[in-house]
């Protein structure tokens, strides 16, 4: 189950990236912070993209069995997100062509595997208990992303047809993920990481609906806004199970999670300005890079220790759970 969720360092490396431009299109801080962030992002995806592949060409049939695991098998999906916010703030910005050229490519592809996904959900027997936030990724994430993505490069039309492709199916999964929670035995530790994702969805749908239009706050951005905060008190009643976790490369779950509650907030900040506005962007993009540069300073001593890149087969990760 470890494998495929290496692609969410540079997952959230991009998050991380995505909130400095917003604060630096805003004018408060240098945009090239977010630029080389994104820089950075792209550096670890390919490297995260060829240490898979060398993982599974190292044993027959361990690609397959990771997109078939129900458990492994969402994360798989933030190989093709991850590159689509890349090419849109990193890319883009220099040259469009070819930032919209790999949007639309990891668009396509983001799209077919989670149809994909999601057909075999319903065509084979999946116990409730192996479901969990990370199923949010493929089309919820990838929806919306795609959504963020296709806007900045110019591509409305797309970008509406994405927001509704991510926004129904954050909809659909969110009972499902919602029930599974509420209703069966807490996750087991090495997922417990992935409830911060329920954070996401809310605050990938304001970033999305604000590239959409042009960063006005309506009743629509109101509207996920309300969902978003109910959402970040919730993550407050967690911190007691996650004091309690080992870090793992699963930790990366906090990190996008958190840096695009980080991005909307930053959008609200700049939308009001409230008195103090510059002190509450700057204490809240000083959290966000804190919590990712802890997390990032963590990975690098595993790495050190030969900890981190020592994925279970995905046999036993599904079983794990």
């Amino acid at each position: 189950m470890a494998a495929p969720r290496i692609f969410g360092m540079a997952f959230g490396l991009a998050g991380l990236g995505g909130t400095w431009v917003t604060a630096g299109q805003a004018g408060h801080v240098p945009v090239i912070v977010g630029r080389a962030l994104m820089g950075l992002a792209a550096v670890v995806w390919l490297v995260s993209a060829g240490w898979y592949l060398r993982y599974v060409c190292g044993g027959r049939g361990r690609l397959r069995a990771d997109l078939e695991d129900p458990v492994a098998s969402p994360f798989v999906s933030l190989a093709l997100i991850a590159p689509m916010l890349l090419a849109a703030q990193g890319l883009a910005p220099y040259s469009l062509t070819a930032g919209r050229v790999l949007v639309d490519v990891f668009l396509v592809l983001t799209v077919l595997f989670g149809g994909w996904l999601t057909g075999q959900w319903i065509c084979r027997p999946m116990e409730l208990d192996r479901m969990h936030p990370g199923y949010y990724l493929p089309t919820v994430a990838g929806g919306l992303v795609a959504c963020a993505s296709a806007a900045k490069v110019g591509q409305t039309r797309l970008a509406e047809v994405m927001f509704g492709f991510g926004v129904i199916c954050w909809f659909i999964l969110g009972s499902m993920i919602g029930g599974r929670l509420f209703h069966r035995p807490r996750l087991p530790a090495p997922l417990l990481p992935t409830m911060a994702i329920e954070v996401a969805p809310a605050a990938i749908a304001s970033v999305a609906y604000f590239a959409l239009d042009q960063g006005r706050v309506d009743f629509i951005a109101a509207a996920l806004a309300g969902y978003g905060l109910l959402m970040v008190i919730v993550q407050l009643r967690l911190i007691p199970l996650y004091a309690r976790l080992r870090f793992s490369v699963g930790t990366w779950a906090f990190t996008f999670s958190w840096a695009v509650v980080a991005t909307t907030t930053l959008h609200w900040i700049d939308a009001g300005k409230p008195a103090g506005h510059l002190v509450y962007t700057y204490l809240v993009l000083a959290a966000v890079t804190v919590l990712i540069g802890a997390i990032a300073a963590r990975t690098v001593l595993a790495l050190a220790r030969g900890e981190l890149l020592t994925p279970s087969s995905p046999a036993s990760g599904a079983n794990s759970s």
